[in-house]
């Protein structure tokens, strides 16, 4: 049986709280928040420990695996005491606020050979998964353009960082994943339009090696939630909408058995047939929990490491400074 805590049981430490419940062979023993109407109402809903000091709980407890969803600016402390006490993390992203920040928490789990793992749940989402199959396979042919669309209100729970922190990881870590391809240069435009302190917009511009552009598209302006990636290629385009969990592939019927150079010089594009494809749905939450803490015991499964999210805190980083700056960031020279 496998001890689970979770340290901060605000809007999404509830949930790992809630799933870590329902994973066979998990017990959840605690829960830790500086609130403690919170920490009592999580552990009253799920049978837990509540603790207000997430220090006495480590010592007290002493669990297997943990879940770290506190604000960013407090994510290294409580990350290091956490590995310290000899547990496997799992933070939320951002992994952390700045980059040695970041490296501090890496360079420690393999000190003390823990897992540090990074709350990318998208990687988790079925749409996605099955996306990442396809294009390993060959078949959409050629990449050309990789376009993720996040929009959505203001969340009130979010007052340390921008948009461009908090939201661009999702759609660079996908982006990283479904191209397996590193950035050479980004540029980017930001505003702040109702947010007192950080951006709240912005529209960026990624190329990938190999040639691939990718297109970002965040905001906390838009009434309703957009949660979208496309894939653009030689034989059409996918659609994943992440929040569905609808897969949808648009054949460009010209494609079929020509080469491209051939296609483009004296057939263009034509529309052919639209499929949606079936998907089984699950909770990438309960997904990315359950790989988690199979990792914990040593099982084969499938995690988003330190290194990858630091990664992409550095791309989202350099996104802030192109719009402040109004340049283009180059981080990979050009072969």
């Amino acid at each position: 049986m496998t001890r689970a805590a979770v340290i901060g049981v605000g809007a999404m430490g509830r949930n790992h709280a809630r799933v870590y419940q329902e994973i066979p062979d998990v017990e959840l023993a605690a829960v830790a928040d500086l609130d403690l109407a919170l920490a009592q109402e999580a552990a009253r809903l799920r049978g837990a420990r509540p603790y207000t000091d997430y220090q006495v709980m480590l010592a007290e407890v002493r669990p297997d695996v943990v879940t770290i969803a506190v604000p960013t600016q407090f994510h290294c402390p409580v990350v290091l005491d956490t590995l310290e006490a000899g547990c496997h993390v799992l933070v939320e992203k951002p992994i952390s606020a700045t980059l040695e920040e970041g490296r501090r928490m890496i360079e420690r789990a393999v000190e003390v050979g823990r897992i540090l793992a990074v709350g990318h749940i998208e990687r988790y989402n079925p749409a996605i998964i099955e996306l990442k199959h396809r294009l390993d396979d060959g078949e959409l042919g050629q990449i050309f353009q990789i376009h993720a669309r996040r929009l959505g209100p203001f969340p009130s729970r979010v007052q340390d960082v921008g948009v461009v922190v908090d939201l661009a990881p999702h759609d660079l870590d996908i982006m990283r994943y479904l191209t397996g391809k590193e950035v050479e240069r980004l540029y980017a435009e930001t505003d702040r339009e109702l947010h007192t302190m950080h951006e709240d917009l912005c529209s960026g511009l990624i190329r990938f090696e190999s040639g691939i552009l990718g297109v970002l598209s965040i905001n906390w302006l838009t009434p309703t939630k957009v949660r979208e990636i496309t894939v653009t290629g030689q034989r059409g385009m996918f659609l994943a909408n992440l929040l569905t969990q609808d897969l949808f592939f648009y054949e460009n019927e010209q494609a079929e058995g020509l080469d491209w150079n051939h296609l483009s010089l004296l057939r263009g594009v034509g529309e052919g047939q639209m499929v949606r494809l079936r998907l089984r749905r699950r909770e990438p939450l309960r997904a990315e929990l359950e790989a988690f803490v199979a990792a914990s015991r040593g099982e084969l499964a499938t995690i988003v490491s330190g290194q990858d999210a630091l990664t992409v805190i550095e791309l989202a980083q350099a996104l802030v400074r192109s719009g402040r700056e109004h340049q283009t960031i180059v981080l990979k020279a050009q072969a």
